[in-house]
This record gives structure tokens, C-alpha cells and sequence, in this order.
């Protein structure tokens, strides 16, 4: 066949997929596009996944779905560390088998990391950016690092999924291959794209970003199930006998993907979804709440959950509603699996968004008050979904230092801070001696590779080879 007829034979496919559906006014500017503006404009809407967009238009598009926050919220159980007395031995149990599956090949990290650094002044994906207080080591290299020790630690062929988007996908194609994927093998680093959505008008017909391209977005970071699905990823971990995904933003760099106790508690448990949450740094800290509603595991954006909740405390004065979600989960493989590829049961919540279009004319119209609506899926939402989820609070100070705002909090310098802050405390507690202010703040700047140590305890093996740390030095540890 040659290659008009296959252009014509696909145009006339995805015209009478577009009629069926009273979309066809994408291809009004068919006659005055070029070939490869033809091209461009069929695999946009080849690409649509109308399987699952024909509902969501008539439940999230057509009309704007309830979206009434429960008031019969309650907290949710948390295993608390350390361990109470009775705990103990749960624990103990629950790390060796952590260990175990790790060692055994069944545990792989996947990291979405489908952002840019534009918000930080940086140019290129997010997991390019050099966020270290010193030795200038970036994102995606403290995870390789991290994934390499544990491949050492453990003698396990631990794969990396990364997640990119079609924005980054090439550039971190291309950043990793240059860096030789940073001595890991090529064959253990898979990359995939998130997927794409088309974004609606409020009667839910399709917009066009250009003639030739339809208004696309991503469709959230739970759309990375999606796409392990979609893009063969989640067949690879299936043929590699990985049981346990790691999951973790590529935006925090104190992230411990291989946490035996987590790993251990999760499979001890039953658990097929698992999170970690941190005590909440103020009653409205812009943060998810891990809650129970109905039975369930759930977690309320900051902005949704009420004021009498969040301000709620207990008998003791402590916070109720206490358990904020950093976005470090594991899921089960065959979770997965159920609630994607074989029954696709994702939640999606719609936004309305101020989009650019082309108009009716072919004239660009870039409105500055909402006028479409995008559709996306959030990871947290299949909680739910997930027989036995478990929850594990852990230290935000130790696990969560995220990269996200140019300046104050959650922020490039913030993360710094809290980056020396944790190696000077892993340091003195092996009994290494770190000079201070007298404030008590640091008086030096320090990075512990993840090579050297993946936790304090590695730093107490290693310690004789820490060198002496002086007032005002910067030291690159590894």
C-alpha cells in the first residue's frame, strides 16, 4: 500500500470514529494540511483512548460530577515508629522478609518523573536538575546511585522504571544515555511515556491546539499505571518475577525506595497498595490527609478537607487528622494489573483549565478564564481500590524533602538544608564529630552519597573513612 492510500485509508478510520461521536470538526482544515501536518493530526487522534473517554464525557465532561467531601471522615490506622513493646517482633519479621524480596529479585523502583525544571529556572527535565548542598550530583543521579547500592547491598538485579512525558522523554532519554545511565545496565533502566489526554470545551467536543494538533495534556501522575500498561512496561515486570513496585516522585531527593520495613510490613500485611506518611508540619499544610471514609483508605486534598477536621484535635492535644501523604507508595504487580489491564477501574477528576484553541476562523485564541476541561487520574485514587492498604509513618526530616517551588518552602534551598541537616545527624550518630553554630545549625556542608551509605546505620560501618570535618568545609562524602 502506498503511503497516500494509508494516509487515506487511516483518515477515513478515524473520520467515521470522529462522526460516530460528533467530533469530526477536527479534520475541518484536512484539505489545507501538508503531509507531515496530516501525520501529526491522525496520530493525535489515533492516540485517543475512546474506551475509556466515551464515559468519561458523559460523567466528567457533559456534567460536573459530585464532588462533595465527606464529613464522616475518620483517622486512619498507622503503623508508628519505632514500634510499640508488642510491635517488636513484627518488625523484626517484617525487615528480614523486606530483605528477602529484595535480595530475590521481586522489588522494582519506578520513579515519575515526567516534569521540567521551567518553575526552578532550569532547562530540561526535573530529574536533570543538581540538587545536592554539594558535589553538585542531580535527581536522577542520587536515585541511580541509590538503586545501584542496593543492587550491591543486595546482589539483586533491581530494574528502574522511569516515567517521563512526551515534553521530556527524549531530552531523558538522551541525558541518560550520555551518562552512560550512571554504571547501571542499559537493559535494567526502562523508560516510558505518560499518556495523553485531549482536553474538552464544556460540551465536550475536542479542541484544537493548531490545525494540525489536537489540545493534549498529561492525565496525571496515577496515569502512570496506565502507562506501564500501555507501553509493555508492566508485561517486563511480569517477565522479570518483580511482585513489589516501588514508587516515589522524582522530586525528593531523600527518598528510601528499598525500606525493608516498608516492603516487609506490605507483604506481612497482605497489603497491595502501601504509603508512607508524615506527621502534617501545621493543620493546613498544603498536603494530602490520609483518611478512612466508608471503610476505605482515602486521601482529601489540603484545600478539600474541612477547617473543624483539620484543626480537630485529640484527647491529648495532639493533631487528628495527622497523616500526610508524601507520595511514596508500593503496589502489588497484580494490583496492577486487576485494576488496570484487565478491569481499568481508575478514578479521574476533571479540571477546568484555561486553554488555548483554535477557533471556528482557524484563528488562535488564548482565553485566560477556564474554558475546557482535562481529565486526570491521581495515583492516591486507587487506595480504595487496594485490598488491606497499609500505612507507615516515618520521619519527614529523614524521607521527605521534595523539589518543587523556586524559592521558600518545598523549595531548591529548603531541600539543601534538609539535605546537610540528615547527613550531620547520620554522621553524629555514628559518633563523627560535626562542627556547629551556636545556633546548633550546621557549621559545614555536607552530601553523603547513597554509595557510601543508604542509611545511618551504613554510616556506623563506614565511619573510619569519613574524613575530619571542619568549620566552614564542604564535603562530598562517597
Amino acid at each position: 500500500m502506498s503511503n497516500s492510500a494509508s494516509i487515506e485509508s487511516r483518515y477515513q478510520a478515524c473520520l467515521a470514529k470522529l462522526r460516530k461521536r460528533g467530533q469530526e470538526h477536527v479534520l475541518r482544515w484536512w484539505d489545507d494540511l501538508g503531509p507531515a501536518d496530516r501525520e501529526h493530526l491522525l496520530t493525535d487522534i489515533e492516540s485517543i483512548p475512546w474506551e475509556i473517554l466515551d464515559r468519561l464525557i458523559r460523567s466528567h465532561v457533559l456534567i460536573r460530577p459530585d464532588h462533595t467531601v465527606p464529613r464522616d471522615l475518620s483517622p486512619p490506622t498507622v503503623y508508628k515508629q519505632p514500634p510499640t513493646p508488642g510491635q517488636r517482633a513484627l518488625y523484626d519479621q517484617a525487615v528480614r522478609l523486606g530483605r528477602d524480596l529484595i535480595r530475590t529479585g521481586k522489588v522494582a523502583a519506578l520513579t515519575v518523573a515526567g516534569g521540567q525544571g521551567t518553575r526552578l529556572g532550569f532547562d530540561g527535565p526535573k530529574g536533570a536538575l543538581e540538587v545536592t548542598p554539594v558535589g553538585g550530583k542531580t535527581l536522577f543521579e542520587l536515585f541511580a546511585e541509590t538503586i545501584k547500592a542496593a543492587r550491591r547491598c543486595y546482589d539483586s538485579p533491581i530494574p528502574w522504571y522511569i516515567m517521563t512525558s512526551p515534553a521530556n522523554h527524549e531530552q531523558t532519554a538522551e541525558y541518560l544515555k550520555s551518562r552512560d545511565f550512571f554504571g547501571l545496565p542499559e537493559t535494567d533502566v526502562i523508560l516510558f511515556r505518560q499518556g495523553m489526554l485531549p482536553a474538552f470545551d464544556f460540551q465536550g467536543r475536542l479542541l484544537l491546539a493548531r490545525k494540525h494538533r489536537l489540545a493534549l495534556a498529561p492525565d496525571g501522575h496515577g496515569g502512570s499505571l496506565k502507562a506501564l500498561v500501555a507501553s509493555g512496561a508492566l508485561s517486563d515486570l511480569c517477565t522479570r518475577g518483580i511482585e513489589i513496585i516501588t514508587y516515589f516522585q522524582v522530586d525528593n531527593p531523600l527518598v528510601k525506595p528499598f525500606d525493608p520495613l516498608f516492603i516487609g510490613l506490605h507483604a506481612k500485611t497482605g497489603s497491595e497498595m502501601s504509603t508512607k506518611v508524615t506527621p502534617k508540619a501545621d493543620d493546613l499544610e498544603r498536603v494530602g490527609n490520609v483518611c478512612v471514609h466508608d471503610g476505605k483508605v482515602v486521601v482529601i486534598e489540603y484545600f478539600d478537607l474541612p477547617d473543624e477536621l483539620a484543626h480537630a484535635r485529640n484527647q491529648d492535644g495532639s493533631r487528628k487528622f495527622d497523616a500526610g501523604n508524601p507520595a511514596i507508595h508500593l503496589l502489588n504487580v497484580d494490583f496492577v494489573d486487576r485494576v488496570v489491564a484487565r478491569s481499568f477501574q481508575m478514578p479521574f477528576r476533571r479540571a477546568d483549565k484555561a486553554v488555548a484553541y483554535v477557533d471556528q476562523t482557524g484563528s488562535l485564541q488564548e482565553p485566560t478564564a477556564p474554558n475546557a476541561v482535562k481529565l486526570e487520574a491521581f495515583i492516591f485514587d486507587v487506595l480504595p481500590l487496594a485490598a488491606n492498604p497499609l500505612l507507615l509513618e516515618v520521619d519527614r526530616a529523614e524521607e521527605f524533602s521534595p523539589v518543587k517551588n523556586a524559592t521558600g518552602v518545598d523549595s531548591l534551598e529548603s531541600s539543601k538544608r534538609d539535605q546537610n541537616a540528615r547527613a550531620c545527624r547520620w554522621l553524629e550518630s555514628a559518633g563523627v564529630t560535626v562542627p556547629r553554630k551556636p545556633d546548633g545549625q550546621p557549621d559545614v556542608t555536607i552530601a553523603i552519597s547513597p554509595s557510601f551509605a543508604l542509611d545511618a546505620e551504613d554510616v556506623k560501618e563506614s565511619r573510619h573513612q569519613v574524613p575530619v570535618l571542619k568549620p566552614g568545609g564542604a564535603v562530598y562524602i562517597e
